[in-house]
């Protein structure tokens, strides 16, 4: 009652978490600990990969260096504050932190958008021409997608995140989530914001839209050129590159289908939890997994890197020897 009387004369918010009142609340601190730290190691590990490997130096794997940079930065705006509320009797969150969270959380899920859909842009450059794949896909154009994917984003920050934090919040100052997600937030407004959340949601819609149709001109022209393709070999090449990207939209797209297309009598505060959790927390640690077990290249990069490693020991241990 007294945290509740404080609360509502502050600007500070109450997140209840991915479980309201958990039983086992060191249960779900360890699985979600061992999810992020898995998520954190794989995507630098990757970005390292592509850094290091000079055959990993191709727009393809350029673009999956910075798919990996936004899901670790996605991933480090909420799982910690969550770990933090499981340990914690005050799950408080300030208002500048609900802020921050909110328009990071929108600029980076929109630059993941753009970046997915000009990713099977890459694919059909790959697949369908070829020979013209180092002039369409050169460093140039490589830098100018990955920033207009990151400022596509950040227009989407720049455009909901002040709205949303201009609406009065009065009364209860607990958001049934775990994380600042807006749809959670606009709930404790005092006004109608009907209006707003059908823009928002337009707004969100036009978004997907974008990337969609590019994916979906992609693939279309990919299987059409595949169809062509004579040798089985051939076919089973050309898919094999497109396989891990089709995996890692699937799941994306699936979960932002949900929560930005379907209407309200769909959702409930508990599905909206699950299915952030499966973006916000699983989609992150299962995008490098995807790319690194199915990747040929990715998989022998890793191997001789970690080949490299107690052959780099001996050498300093022999070096060592001789000096003394």
């Amino acid at each position: 009652m007294i945290m509740e009387a404080i609360l509502q004369n502050s600007t500070d918010f109450i997140l209840l978490g991915l479980i309201t009142h958990p039983e086992f609340p060191g249960l779900i601190f360890a699985v979600v600990f061992s999810i992020f730290l898995v998520s954190v190691t794989a995507n630098v590990v990757m970005i390292l990969l592509i850094h290091v490997d000079s055959r990993l130096n191709t727009p393809m794997y350029f673009l999956l260096s910075q798919l990996s940079i936004m899901d670790t930065v996605y991933i480090c705006i909420t799982v910690p504050k969550m770990l933090q509320d499981l340990l914690s009797k005050e799950k408080i969150i300030s208002f500048f932190g609900c802020t921050l969270q909110i328009f990071l959380y929108l600029t980076l899920i929109g630059g993941e958008f753009f970046l997915l859909g000009l990713m099977a842009y890459d694919r059909y450059v790959a697949v369908c021409k070829p020979l013209r794949y180092p002039l369409l896909m050169n460093r140039r154009i490589c830098l100018f997608m990955v920033v207009g994917s990151w400022v596509g984003g950040s227009l989407d920050g720049f455009m909901l995140t002040p709205f949303t934090m201009s609406f009065p919040y009065c009364g209860s100052r607990e958001i049934n989530h775990f994380f600042c997600e807006i749809p959670a937030v606009l709930k404790l407004s005092c006004v109608d914001t009907s209006l707003y959340e059908t823009l928002m949601y337009s707004c969100c819609v036009l978004m997907l839209l974008i990337p969609i149709s590019v994916i979906s001109v992609s693939y279309t022209r990919i299987l059409l050129t595949v169809h062509h393709i004579n040798s089985a070999e051939g076919r089973r090449k050309a898919l094999a590159t497109c396989s891990s990207h089709i995996m890692v939209v699937s799941i994306f797209y699936g979960a932002a289908f949900y929560t930005n297309v379907l209407p309200h009598s769909y959702h409930t505060p508990e599905k909206d939890k699950i299915v952030s959790t499966f973006y916000t927390i699983l989609t992150p640690m299962l995008n490098p997994l995807i790319y690194s077990l199915r990747n040929k290249d990715v998989a022998t990069a890793l191997r001789k890197v970690l080949s490299r490693c107690p052959s780099s020991q001996k050498t300093r241990v022999v070096d060592l020897s001789r000096m003394y």
